[in-house]
């Protein structure tokens, strides 16, 4: 630092002063602010997604339980209702929605295995065989030797799971069937006190946060039962029109088919993909390439009826996501918990989709209000 003559400091001059940060960050080109802005949220985001899914990683058992949980709530709620109507009691009325459940589940599913046990390793079989004759096709008309393809099967292999691990499989059936307890003592509290329950957290909240909470709330619980109502009818409907075109084809093994149809139908897309592959490899299999053909073109068909018809009208446009977001969530449901996520992730992103948009629609609706203002006092 520089004294003068006396002793004293000099002032600095005002076109060397340090700019103050405000007038730093004012000074960038607003193009540069808008990225260090988006830049900042795209991290906060990005973190919190990474600590989300590590928590629902580690919590997945309960997280599917209650996800199950509320999908049966929603489907059966009707039923609860109408026992509710004839003057039967909450905790009876739920008792006797919960029997019903149980009895269609052991019932139908008891019919399927006397119906299709013996025909499964049948299935297996002509499966095997169709999968065969399509690696022959595959080798004989693609660049591609058969250790490549082996090599690219065991890759695929690897990524879905890799050799069987007894240690993990007895802690994952453990998994699945304490999840399964648990989600039916919740299924019966919630039939018998989910309405208590609801108007308790609505009693805790104060001003507008309660109004716009009561609305997402009911958006989301219509969504949720209008997609589980409608899921089970159009996989019912997928599984009926695909066993009548390979009972009309007289493709074996219609019944099990018929029956992986209506359960894949519960996976929007890949689901009802995978089920239609395996009815073609049968169909090849059994008949040869002109059934197989039929069989994938009465595939094609069911499924073209199904999403341009059928699922509009069912499931109606509030439940309706873009097939590309269905592919994602489907994807990530698969790979945070399997089969399980699968089945759970599309009706979570439908419900969270609905709250959202209703709770956005609310905000803006409130925005465009007119504020009454109240009139000024008389002059004393």
């Amino acid at each position: 630092m520089v004294e003068n003559g006396d002793g004293r400091t000099p002032e600095v001059s005002a076109a060397g002063a340090r700019p103050e940060p405000r007038q730093a960050w004012g000074a960038l080109p607003w193009l540069v602010r808008s990225a260090v802005v988006w830049s900042a949220c795209l991290v906060v985001v990005v973190v919190g997604l990474y600590l989300l899914g590590k928590v629902a990683v580690l919590l997945a058992p309960l997280a599917i339980a209650l996800a199950v949980t509320l999908f049966l709530t929603a489907l059966l709620d009707p039923v609860r209702s109408g026992l509710r109507r004839l003057r039967v009691p909450a905790a009876l009325a739920a008792l006797l929605t919960l029997l019903l459940l149980l009895g269609i589940l052991v019932g139908v599913g008891v019919l399927a295995w006397n119906l299709t046990a013996a025909q499964f390793g049948e299935l297996s079989e002509e499966l095997g065989e169709g999968l065969q004759r399509s690696r022959d096709f595959v080798t004989t008309t693609l660049p591609i030797s058969d250790t490549q393809l082996d090599r690219l099967i065991q890759q695929v292999r690897a990524g879905f799971g890799g050799s069987f691990d007894p240690v993990g499989g007895a802690r994952t059936a453990a998994e699945v069937a304490g999840s399964t307890l648990l989600a039916l003592v919740l299924l019966f509290f919630l039939l018998k006190d989910g309405r208590t329950m609801w108007r308790w957290v609505l009693r805790r909240l104060t001003g507008p946060n309660r109004e716009v909470t009561a609305e997402a709330g009911r958006a989301g619980w219509h969504t949720l039962g209008a997609y589980s109502r409608g899921t089970m009818i159009i996989a019912a409907i997928d599984a009926i029109g695909i066993g009548l075109a390979l009972v009309v084809l007289r493709v074996p093994l219609a019944l099990p088919l018929a029956l992986i149809t209506f359960l894949g139908g519960f996976v929007p897309i890949i689901g009802a993909t995978v089920a239609g592959t395996v009815a073609v490899l049968v169909a090849l299999a059994a008949k040869g390439p002109a059934t197989a053909l039929l069989v994938l073109a009465a595939v094609i068909a069911v499924q073209q009826i199904e999403g341009n018809l059928l699922e509009p009208l069912v499931m109606k446009r509030q439940v309706q996501l873009h097939p590309a977001v269905i592919l994602v969530v489907v994807t990530a449901g698969t790979l945070i918990a399997g089969i399980a996520g699968a089945f759970v992730s599309v009706p979570i992103a439908a419900v969270t989709y609905r709250v959202v948009d209703t709770v956005q629609r609310h905000r803006d609706r409130k925005a465009t209000e007119p504020t009454t203002e109240p009139p000024p006092a008389a002059p004393a």
